[in-house]
């Protein structure tokens, strides 16, 4: 063979193999973009993306009333010794949170259970980790009178104290016009829920169930791929990531055992004093969950790590290994969302002094 024939035949394989080569990274796509669009396609038959806002037929939003429950969300004049507002168990520096096991309220009274993220917070299908508040309209209300939370010995002190700063008063009329007395525990349990249900936090999640597959890395849909296949969303489905039932927390084996926890809260059972509710907790929202610690009902875990192990290994059964762990981490962060300037900035308060009632905190809890 000629040198010019051997060179032609070196070249058509030296083609052959590019050919292969190529056919092979063209097919190698097709299963990456395949593989990638099937697990979107799963995504978005278990979730659905954050709605711009929680408003209800029942509970619908306006502007007016939205003004005026941030305005009271962050003024603590209205608890029983001036140190008690929403925002002091729901900071917006912490996304929501406090950054305790357990809140204080009035009079630094030790609340029973941590305190959740208050953003999205109005998804959930009821409010409290027990489900014993309706939602969050009933929650803001009740906590008024809750002796670990505002601590006002009765309602009618607690409206006192706001028709006692007279920049509320023409704030309730426009929220609530037509009303003789505008100034009732209900219309300031729907302003608060009227502004609770803005609060709305939209993350790179939303974009990739809205068919942006490139919103999330590589290692954050593997992670909710392996949150998938975990079976995690049998109880964190939805737009909220759950919070949309009740679950016993242990089901595989008791939850305490992991958490170390110091004390065992019997759950819903305390609630409905049924043997079935016994360790039922309502399933919390994972909407900005990597930056919402410490964990669970109690603020028991630190580690989102930690948790993601536990929740595992006393409900589905299964020890993961630390990468799954990680993967699932990494997808968890995914969810966390831009905080509403109308939340990161507080509000300027009308101008008044506290003036102490002398009253003292009775009645239920937060």
């Amino acid at each position: 063979m000629g040198a010019s024939s051997m060179w032609c035949s070196r070249f058509r394989l030296a083609a052959l193999i590019a050919a292969v080569a190529v056919v092979g990274l063209v097919a190698a796509t097709f299963d990456v973009r395949g593989a990638t669009d099937d697990l979107l396609a799963q995504a978005q038959q278990v979730f659905q993306p954050l709605p711009k806002d929680m408003a209800t037929p029942e509970f619908p939003i306006a502007p007016e009333r939205v003004e005026l429950g941030r305005t009271l969300f962050f003024d603590p004049r209205v608890s029983v010794d001036g140190t008690t507002s929403c925002a002091r168990c729901h900071q917006p520096s912490l996304y929501g949170t406090d950054g305790l096991a357990k809140p204080h309220g009035a009079h630094d009274k030790i609340n029973p259970r941590n305190a959740p993220t208050i953003l999205n917070a109005a998804l959930q299908f009821n409010a409290h980790w027990r489900g014993d508040r309706k939602n969050v309209e009933d929650q803001a209300t009740q906590a008024l009178v809750g002796p670990t939370s505002f601590g006002n010995l009765d309602y009618a002190s607690a409206m006192n104290r706001i028709k006692g700063i007279p920049g509320y008063l023409g704030m309730f009329e426009r929220a609530f016009p037509g009303e003789t007395d505008s100034v009732t525990p209900d219309n300031w349990g729907k302003a608060i829920g009227s502004y609770e249900r803005a609060l709305v936090t939209p993350s790179r999640f939303d974009q990739y169930l809205s068919g942006d597959a490139r919103a999330l890395s590589a290692t954050e849909q593997r992670g909710l791929r392996t949150f998938l296949e975990t079976g995690c969303t049998a109880c964190h489905n939805g737009p909220g990531v759950g919070g949309g039932s009740f679950q016993k927390f242990g089901i595989v084996e008791d939850y305490w055992n992991e958490t170390k926890s110091a004390e065992i809260d019997k759950g819903r059972f305390d609630v409905t004093h049924d043997e079935a509710d016994m360790y039922v907790f309502k399933v919390p929202v994972l909407r900005n969950v990597a930056v919402t610690p410490p964990y669970f009902h109690d603020g028991s875990v630190n580690a989102l790590p930690e948790a993601v192990r536990i929740m595992a290994k006393v409900q589905l059964g299964k020890d993961l290994a630390e990468q799954d762990v990680a993967d699932i981490v990494a997808f968890l962060g995914s969810l966390t969302g831009e905080l509403p300037d109308h939340f990161r900035n507080a509000p300027v308060l009308p101008p008044n002094a506290f003036e102490a009632a002398g009253d003292q905190a009775t009645g239920e809890g937060r």
